[in-house]
């Protein structure tokens, strides 16, 4: 058991008879009435949002979690199959418990995320960033514009990523997985 002081990011808790993660909290105390803390909960199966208050002090059930440096290996269907480092045990996941699947290359190290009651995989979530080679974009032309303008950019996964001008194809990106956005070019 815990309380509302305990709340930090990626906290897991049993609310409502199912699993949440603390995605974003806020302890508020108001001049008037007593304190509260505001939550946006995701649920750990569906995916889902929900903003939540809590009384503060109030008792939470945590939930016990763990998390396991898998390996990814190769996609069938829907399912994404990983490999333990230690123990080579093959799992496979479906494609809506990864954070972002379009950027998953094969090798890459990732963390699922697993219920230790059940022994079931929750989530799959992979490193804040990823270097990842451009296979194909348009050539930028030098002096076209005087703001940050962006093109599009096929990288090696086959997923699509806006780029700033000067990249171009063979250079190596580093790419924001929690928004899929460029963040710089590696040398």
């Amino acid at each position: 058991m815990a309380t509302t002081a305990d709340f930090k990011n990626g906290l897991c808790i049993e609310h409502n008879g199912d699993l949440w993660s603390i995605v974003e909290f806020q302890h508020v105390k108001p001049g008037k009435g007593p304190a509260f803390v505001r939550t946006k909960l995701r649920n750990l199966r569906t995916g889902r949002v929900l903003e939540n208050t809590f009384t503060a002090g109030v008792k939470i059930d945590l939930a016990r979690v763990e998390r396991r440096p898998y390996q990814y290996l190769y996609k069938d269907g829907d399912m994404y199959w990983f490999m333990h480092g230690e123990t080579y045990e093959q799992i496979s996941i479906e494609e809506s418990l990864i954070t972002n699947p379009s950027l998953l290359k094969e090798g890459q190290t990732v963390e699922v995320m697993y219920h230790t009651e059940s022994d079931t995989p929750l989530t799959c979530e992979m490193p804040p960033f990823v270097e990842l080679k451009v296979t194909y974009t348009e050539p930028g032309v030098k002096g076209d514009t005087a703001t940050n303008a962006q093109k599009k950019a096929i990288v090696e996964t086959g997923a699509e990523v806006m780029v700033p001008l000067f990249i171009n194809e063979g250079e190596i990106i580093k790419v924001d997985t929690r928004t899929n956005k460029y963040a710089e070019r590696v040398k």
